[in-house]
């Protein structure tokens, strides 16, 4: 963890995983946010990465709606402070209750905690909201819902996204949703066959289904989304390893290595498969790029 700022007045702290911040995270951290205003303190979030789920099941099946940079921008544009992101690490996690609260205490100024109902903390999860009330002044946030009457959930947005349903998962995020990565190397094969493609190594993402999408992609460093076609997958005539997102950008030719682009998929095309050979893949490539140009109608 970063040297933490100055905190005299101390801190009214949001604390949770966050994963997404979706509008009912960002209800309970405005809610931090309005306790702050009203006593005079600080309104802060204590959140953590990795998430803690990747730590005590490092093979399970990806499932991060949002990486930490992502998060940590949502989570000030929500009205945090300070976002605090301690290491989850063994040490952490073998915190007791009464240790974890020491460190809110001591380390963060926290004065005033505000959790959600089912907020369990410490070593096996020892620790609930009667624990926080015995050391500081506890707000409990319930469940917050969208005008249909359907609970924002993390969980519920992830089913979404693995159905490739990326309405309701929008609905649910309050935003649309996207991956955000550094754009790597990659085998220069997609350049070889007259398609040149942005790479970005994903694997901690929630898994959407492989295929090609219709995306806009958000290079770093400019205004206005471009219009894309993009496979996410294993390819399966040459399987690599790990999935990977390779993003074809429409009438754009700059080299872009090292950048951070967020990619968000708009509408799958269809799913990956394998072909008899090269002619076979790039007449199917150009036939997507006429797809996804006429779902932006470009």
């Amino acid at each position: 963890m970063s040297a933490l700022p100055a905190l005299p007045q101390g801190t009214v702290l949001a604390v949770g995983n966050f994963d997404g911040v979706h509008p009912g995270h960002a209800a309970l951290v405005r809610r931090a946010c309005d306790i702050a205003r009203a006593q005079k303190l600080t309104p802060a979030v204590l959140t953590f990465e990795p998430h803690p789920r990747e730590f005590f099941a490092p093979d399970a099946e990806p499932f991060r709606l949002t990486l930490l940079p992502e998060k940590a921008r949502l989570l000030t544009a929500a009205g945090a402070a300070h976002v605090f992101v301690p290491a989850f690490d063994a040490g952490f996690a073998s915190l007791s209750a009464a240790e974890f609260m020491g460190f809110m205490r001591d380390r963060l100024r926290a004065r005033h905690i505000v959790v959600g109902a089912d907020f369990a903390f410490g070593k096996n999860r020892s620790g609930n909201v009667d624990t926080l009330r015995a050391e500081f002044d506890v707000t409990v946030m319930e469940d917050v819902a969208c005008d249909s009457g359907v609970l924002y959930s993390s969980t519920r947005i992830r089913d979404a996204l693995r159905r490739g349903d990326f309405a309701s998962a929008a609905a649910l995020l309050g935003r649309a949703w996207e991956i955000e990565a550094e754009i790597v190397h990659g085998d220069k094969r997609g350049r070889e066959l007259g398609f040149p493609t942005a790479n970005q190594q994903v694997e901690r993402y929630v898994r959407i289904p492989f295929g090609i999408y219709a995306v806009r992609a958000h290079i770093e460093g400019e205004t206005a989304p471009r219009a894309a076609v993009a496979n996410f997958g294993i390819r399966p005539m040459f399987r690599i390893r790990q999935p990977i997102f390779e993003t074809y950008i429409f009438d754009f030719h700059q080299n872009i290595y090292g950048k951070i682009m967020r990619v968000e998929p708009v509408k799958f095309l269809r799913p990956e498969k394998a072909f008899d050979g090269l002619e076979a893949l790039v007449r199917q490539m150009k036939q997507d790029c006429l797809d996804a140009r006429a779902v932006f109608k470009y």
